[in-house]
């Protein structure tokens, strides 16, 4: 088994301190700060082992790991209920109208109006796949597992999800769009100031943040160029959440001006085509020419279990679905893996044939590249 999924540990530490630094400025949600990432780990155990039916402060926070190494490949997150312990900021792009009859003058303006339109819902988030650990299906299970998890636990999240995706700046760490800001409104640098929003300092924000409408076309033209646009990087995490249903309402970030995609949990597509069914534990499972396998070619699974502080989850060839019987066949050793017992419940879906690597009907194959990383 080349990689498994599970929640962090604090044995995790230097691993999501090294992510920190590979992701580098905008990646909000992990910044490189000891303590900080420690209180983080904590909270997500903390979240795991929490019995709840309502979504709450919980976080969720997952690792993808090399069972063969033990070396930490990626992480990726969920945020139960976001805006309640502090205020999530977004703008809003609209347009006002300035007309005078009389002078039969009319002009359509855009503005960006700052608000908190998404207290409440869930967030997708903390999605980074380290550079050397590129390899095939590792992004698409770090962007699916949370919705797998999220299928087997829609009482633990709201009914709306967001994802806030990584907005443009360079490799210096320079945003065009707070370039702007910072020259009229807040003289601190784009690496400090999402440091402080990622740490949960963003009390400046009502205190030195416009509040007032702000005109587009009176921005510079590299400012206005990049709202609403994503990181080169998260072009890849952005198309694959687009093949799940979620869809870009005009909200961007106050910082990149990157923009935050929504759907709801009942619509998301791997949320409502996963399976849950019972387990049976073989000792291998041979490839037959019934229509599951394809003539032969098996297919390639999501599959995780149905705890919470004891998930886990992987990708592979090695199982059978057996729909008459709602019945998922897998080897021993990848029951082991994913502590499963035989006739336990488990939870998938499918993400390709596994030799060919062609898409789920669901998910297009030219959306279904590797994702990245994303914002926050």
């Amino acid at each position: 088994m080349s990689m498994i999924i599970r929640p962090v540990a604090l044995s995790d530490l230097a691993a999501l301190q090294q992510i920190a630094v590979e992701s580098g400025p905008g990646f909000t949600s992990l910044v490189d700060d000891r303590d900080f990432l420690i209180q983080k780990i904590r909270h997500s155990m903390d979240s795991f082992d929490r019995h709840t039916d309502t979504p709450g402060d919980e976080g969720y926070l997952f690792v993808l790991e090399d069972p063969e190494t033990g070396e930490i490949m990626g992480t990726t997150g969920i945020e139960a209920s976001v805006g309640i312990r502090r205020p999530l900021y977004h703008y809003h792009r609209s347009q006002v109208v300035h007309h005078s009859p009389e002078l039969n003058l009319l002009r359509r303006l855009e503005v960006l109006n700052m608000c908190n339109h998404y207290t409440g819902c869930s967030e997708i988030c903390t999605l980074f796949l380290r550079p050397k650990f590129r390899r095939a299906h590792a992004g698409k299970l770090l962007s699916r597992v949370r919705f797998l998890f999220m299928a087997q636990h829609p009482q633990r999240f709201a009914e709306t999800v967001i994802a806030e995706m990584r907005g443009i700046s360079d490799e210096g760490g320079q945003s065009p769009f707070w370039n702007w800001l910072r020259t009229h409104f807040v003289d601190l640098d784009f690496s400090t100031v999402t440091r402080m929003v990622g740490t949960g300092d963003n009390g400046f924000i009502a205190d030195l943040m416009p509040r007032h409408p702000l005109y587009t076309h009176l921005m510079d033209e590299d400012a206005r160029a990049v709202i609403g646009q994503v990181h080169p990087h998260t072009r890849p995490a952005l198309a694959m959440l687009e093949a799940e249903g979620f869809r870009h309402n005009g909200y961007v970030d106050l910082f990149d001006a990157g923009p935050t995609v929504e759907a709801r949990l009942a619509d998301i597509r791997s949320v409502s085509t996963s399976i849950g069914c019972r387990i049976q534990i073989v000792d291998d499972v041979r490839p037959t020419l019934e229509e599951w396998n394809r003539g032969g070619q098996g297919r390639l699974l999501a599959i995780t279990n149905t705890e919470t502080a004891d998930f886990r989850a992987t990708v592979t060839s090695a199982a059978r679905y057996l729909p008459a019987h709602n019945l998922l066949q897998v080897p021993a050793a990848l029951a082991k893996s994913l502590h499963l017992r035989n006739d336990g419940d488990v939870r998938f879906m499918e993400l390709a044939t596994a030799q060919s690597g062609a898409a789920t009907t669901a998910i297009p194959l030219r959306q279904q590249q590797e994702a990245i990383h994303a914002h926050r």
